[in-house]
């Protein structure tokens, strides 16, 4: 034993350790006993080889001990120190003992066990620091005294040795209170040492398992001591790295003016002994030093450390001369030479202070300061060596991939979009952020020493710059690879993911893309007040329209885009005509709002027959797709200020008529209006992009590449950032639950409202999922797929109301369908207290049976679909918002968007769109500005049935990030034979 302690305090010399007498208890189950042991005091004892030691757990107040029996537990007689006046006295007291392996995870939950005996907690606090050692790999192998094999923890940190010493400092008299048999007076053991050698008992149990033993052989494996008399030499030196106290590091000196050259500056006598100049020495007698005509790029100056207290700290020349502080101790050099032969296995260079009488200096070669720049300090570091750079010297020189005009390009413009005005790309170096000149990369480039004088400082340089420094010209972008890569903030050249640092105009360009647009003032004209966030799309708009990039105003239906427009128009007043393109069921709307908001700006439709663009001179032309389509010509040969595209999701498919007549129609900035800039995939954000702003996002095929298919499938976390990065500049996105953009809207409230399917209905649904699966599991291909739509459509059809499915001329309605019952009760209880209904359904035949049963039960309705004409449309839409017709039936593809309905407090979906973007777009025909009234939505769902499954899933797709979405109903057709029977199957226990 290293120590002891006197009971009353005083430090007497070690005695041996206490006997203790046991025998081994009846068995016993482990049951609620192994909670028992933490509330018990500890007291380590140790033993050789180390994992022999045992802890012993007793009871200072007598109370009953633990049931014994548990796994190798003895009951035993302990020998205990307790304070009696002055002195101390011993008795003996009943124990339980416990292996190091047993006890460990014992103790490791008392650590955070408030029942704890503080004794048996401070154990805990060592046992898990001895297995944070071993997590760490901090084990070496030795031999004890009678040469068997053993591990023991090292090399310890100092915060490891001051952690360990902190926790002996806080152990209770009880954790060490076994006193050495005879001792006079009574001494007890020193509870560092003993923690220090529980540590070791830990490290040594580990390794001990048959699976070890079976991998590496016995010695170091197997539990039983294997005796190894013939490694005491090397055991000796491992034992010395245990217990070394001294830590060691290297302090690099560099020359004040060029290189060390041994050759051309001999050393003369006594240099190197100091911190001067940092010149290394050769002269003093010290050793060989480096050979004759080798040069020398710097020196690496040993320096010590004590374990045993940190701040002492000295060179190695000044412990060889005596010089050092004398707290470092008599074993100080050896420590050091054990140390430096340890260290350099991790790099052999460090080998050659052996070589030399005093360790003091070591001359370094370009490639020895090269490996210490790389892959040599994560190696040293391991091995607890630190390297210390000079502090002058310089290590900011980086690199950066910058883009600039080329030469001879306009310095005062940019045009944008003229592709022959190709962007230079080029590394530039800086030095802590100041390029540069021409001149110095072209020195840096001629370097080949890892330090070089720039700036009249020396400078520590990746070989990895100076490639780049020769190699500069990266070659040439076109401006929208240019702007990709600006927007980004970085691209990849040759594998490395680089900084991207626009210069000149592009430089320019960021800055006004990615900073909030100055706000401007209420536009001269305009008859209405916009909201604060309406004035931030006007400036929005403004500067994207003035740079002639375009953009997508995608804020949420019913937040004023149209408005917003009508506003951009007044406040540039453009000299040529606005082109407004928009489904048929908002030509009136725009018409409307254009003269209310803006009387006085011309307005004309396009539309119709005899429709005309002669002597059309400013203002706003009105068009429809399919109108747009048709007159795709005559369209395209006139000059527009911009182009609008209202729900501009009909653009989605860029190979479509509609698509390619909208492409071929030029100006020079273009904005799409949408509420739902991606309804089903990321394919349609690329197609509203690449007409607002063409070629930015690249190719189709790259951009699924690239983007689409890591962020829809989740395989690349950062691939959703990266794009984000690089369109959040062209679209505009604002949602009503943002906030401060609409806090005057009433509350909304959604409610699903799940309905037992019919008798007739459930028979029905049965058979056609029976009849249909059969067919699909024997069909491939396009025809599976096929049979597939036709069974969802089918059962849809039959959750809403047989009679849809089977077609009847003239049904009876009532009593056949869950969903009809409940509408009914719904509308008695709204119609009741004067409210008015929006019902959506995807199918006009269901459209036109509900319309005929609300007729028949005298309840006022209209159905607008996508055959209803423009003008009785906005017949519709008048006669419903002035309160004559309560209920108001819409298809919802034809009407879900466009219709301003706020004279509606409910909206019923009476059948699900499986896409939660469209449902709730149909919901803003109520809940938009200008609603004064609480909206509730009520969502129809059949129990059991496929749309209660679906339900399930359109919950988990809201939850996608802002409407990267699936792939909708036809993801469907691609599942397998058995999950569709799960999903389409009828569940009766719903």
């Amino acid at each position: 034993m290293a120590g002891s302690r006197e009971a009353a305090g005083r430090r007497t010399p070690a005695a041996a350790p206490p006997a203790v007498t046991g025998a081994t208890a009846p068995g016993g189950g482990e049951g609620t006993a192994s909670h028992a042991f933490v509330r018990c005091a500890a007291v380590f004892l140790p033993a050789e080889p180390p994992r022999a030691g045992r802890f012993a757990f007793w009871r200072p107040d007598g109370g009953p001990l633990p049931a014994e029996g548990t796994g190798a537990a003895e009951a035993a007689e302990l020998t205990v120190a307790r304070r009696h006046g002055n002195g101390a006295r011993s008795r003996t007291v009943p124990a339980v003992l416990l292996p190091v392996a047993e006890a460990v995870p014992l103790l490791a939950r008392a650590r955070h066990d408030p029942a704890a005996h503080p004794a048996a907690a401070c154990w805990g606090a060592a046992v898990l620091h001895a297995l944070n050692l071993a997590a760490r790999g901090r084990l070496l192998p030795g031999l004890t005294a009678e040469d068997a094999d053993a591990w023991r923890a090292g090399p310890l940190d100092p915060e490891d040795i001051a952690h360990l010493r902190a926790v002996a400092a806080a152990m209770p008299p009880e954790a060490y209170a076994v006193p050495f048999p005879g001792s006079r007076p009574l001494q007890v053991h020193d509870p560092a040492h003993l923690v220090r050698a529980l540590v070791d008992a830990v490290t040594d149990a580990l390794p001990r398992t048959p699976a070890a033993a079976h991998l590496v052989g016995a010695p170091f494996a197997a539990a039983a001591p294997q005796y190894l008399p013939g490694a005491r030499d090397w055991a000796a030196e491992v034992a010395a790295g245990v217990d070394a106290g001294v830590r060691l590091s290297l302090r690099l000196d560099l020359p004040a003016h060029g290189l060390f050259d041994m050759r051309d500056e001999p050393a003369t006598e006594g240099e190197g002994e100091g911190e001067g100049e940092g010149a290394v020495g050769d002269g003093d007698g010290r050793g060989p030093g480096r050979a004759s005509g080798e040069r020398s790029a710097a020196a690496a100056v040993l320096q010590v450390q004590s374990l045993t207290d940190p701040t002492l700290i000295a060179d190695a020349g000044q412990l060889w001369e005596g010089e050092g502080p004398d707290h470092f101790g008599p074993r100080a050099r050896v420590d050091t030479l054990l140390a430096l032969r340890r260290a350099a296995r991790a790099w052999p260079p460090l080998a050659r202070f052996l070589e030399r009488p005093v360790p003091d200096v070591l001359p370094l070669a370009e490639e020895e300061l090269y490996e210490l720049l790389g892959e040599a300090a994560p190696r040293l570091a391991a091995a607890g060596i630190a390297v210390h750079w000079p502090k002058e010297l310089a290590r900011g020189l980086t690199a950066a991939a910058v883009l600039r005009p080329a030469p001879g390009s306009a310095a005062d413009g940019f045009g944008f979009f003229d592709t022959e005005k190709l962007l230079q790309f080029r590394w530039q170096m800086a030095l802590d952020g100041k390029p540069l000149t021409e001149a110095e990369m072209d020195a840096l480039a001629e370097a080949h020493r890892p330090v070089v004088r720039l700036r009249d400082q020396w400078v520590l340089v990746d070989p990895a710059l100076v490639r780049k420094a020769r190699k500069r010209e990266l070659g040439y972008l076109d401006p929208v690879d240019a702007l990709a890569a600006t927007l980004n903030g970085t691209t990849e050249v040759d594998g490395e993911e680089v900084e991207v640092v626009p210069l000149g105009a592009l430089a320019a360009l960021r800055s006004r893309l990615t900073q909030e647009a100055p706000v401007p003032p209420q536009p001269a004209g305009l008859h209405a007040t916009l909201r604060d966030y309406q004035l931030r799309g006007l400036a929005w708009l403004d500067r994207m329209t003035s740079l002639g990039l375009g953009g997508c105003l995608a804020d949420d239906m019913g937040l004023g885009k149209t408005i917003t427009v009508i506003a951009l128009h007044l406040h540039q007043r453009p000299a040529a005509p606005v082109l407004v393109v928009c489904p048929a069921s908002l030509l009136g709307n725009w018409q409307r709002e254009i003269e209310r908001f803006a009387p006085g700006v011309p307005v004309r439709r396009f539309h119709g027959t005899g429709r005309s663009l002669e002597d059309v001179d400013g203002g706003f032309v009105l068009t429809t797709y399919g109108t747009m389509r048709s007159s795709a010509a005559a369209l395209a040969a006139r000059s527009w200020a911009w182009v609008v595209a209202d729900e501009a999701q009909h653009v989605k498919n860029p190979r479509s008529s509609t698509g390619k007549a909208l492409r071929g129609i030029k100006a020079p900035a273009r904005i799409a209006l949408t509420g739902t800039p991606v309804e089903n995939n990321l394919s349609e954000l690329w197609a509203l992009l690449d007409w607002t702003t063409p070629g930015l996002l690249g190719s189709l095929k790259s951009f699924r590449a690239l983007y689409a298919r890591e962020v829809e499938g989740g395989e690349d976390p950062e691939a959703a950032e990266r794009l984000a990065r690089l369109v959040r500049p062209f679209i505009l996105r604002r949602k009503k639950s943002d906030p401060g953009i609409a806090p005057e809207l009433p509350p909304k409230t959604e409610t699903d409202h799940p309905v037992a399917l019919g008798r007739e209905q459930a028979a029905l649904y049965e058979a056609v999922v029976r009849e249909t699966l059969a067919r699909i599991e024997a069909a491939e291909g396009i025809a599976r797929r096929g049979l597939v739509m036709k069974l969802l459509t089918a059962l849809k059809q039959i959750c809403n109301h047989p009679a849809q499915y089977l077609k009847e001329a003239a049904p009876g309605l009532a009593a056949r369908s869950g969903k009809l019952e409940l509408l009914d009760e719904l509308l008695d209880t709204i119609l009741a207290e004067g409210g008015a209904t929006l019902i959506f359904t995807q199918y006009v035949e269901m459209a036109r049976l509900l319309e005929q049963h609300l007729t028949a039960r005298g309840i006022g309705t209209q159905l607008l679909h996508g055959g209803t004409p423009v003008k009785r449309r906005e017949e519709m839409v008048d006669r419903f918002q002035s309160g004559q017709a309560p209920v108001f039936l819409l298809s919802l593809k034809a009407a879900g968007t466009g219709l301003n309905l706020t004279r509606a407090g409910h909206v019923v979906h009476y059948d699900r769109w499986w896409n939660p973007a469209v449902e709730e777009q149909a919901t803003d025909r109520a809940y938009r500005i200008g609603q004064t009234q609480p909206v509730q939505v009520h969502r129809l769902i059949a129990e059991g049935t496929v749309e209660d499954n679906i339900a399930e899933l359109l919950t988990a797709k809201r939850a996608l990030a802002d409407a990267v979405l699936s792939g909708g109903e036809t993801a469907l057709t691609e599942l397998t034979d058995a999950q569709l029977a799960d999903l389409v199957s009828l569940r009766r226990a719903a």
